[in-house]
């Protein structure tokens, strides 16, 4: 299938991505995703392999279009928020049921 990135024009297949995707370690995960195979990857990072671009030319929205249009699944993922831990004296009080002044 004929796609557009970075205003070149690609001749992409669904088995030609599998390929080119193999070997390669998925990057940290934040935003726009691909599942590839049984692996999800930064958007930004498939289309850096398939197109042999930088990063930086292409949208994470052409490419988004292109491997929808191939029949791969694109989600986004939400950053993870931090994991809050109470001192031992918010503990105690929560258990006795007072409030803590410090």
């Amino acid at each position: 299938m004929r796609c557009v990135i970075a205003r070149f024009p690609f001749d992409l297949t669904k088995s030609g991505v599998l390929e080119s995707m193999k070997g390669i370690k998925p990057e940290s995960v934040t935003g726009e995703t691909v599942i590839v195979g049984r692996r999800r990857y930064p958007v930004k990072q498939v289309g850096q392999v398939v197109t042999r671009q930088d990063p930086r030319d292409f949208s994470a929205g052409e490419v988004v279009r292109a491997m929808t249009r191939l029949g791969f699944t694109c989600g986004t993922v939400a950053p993870a928020e931090p994991v809050r831990t109470e001192n031992p004296f918010e503990r105690a009080s929560a258990l006795l049921g007072t409030p803590v002044s410090v």
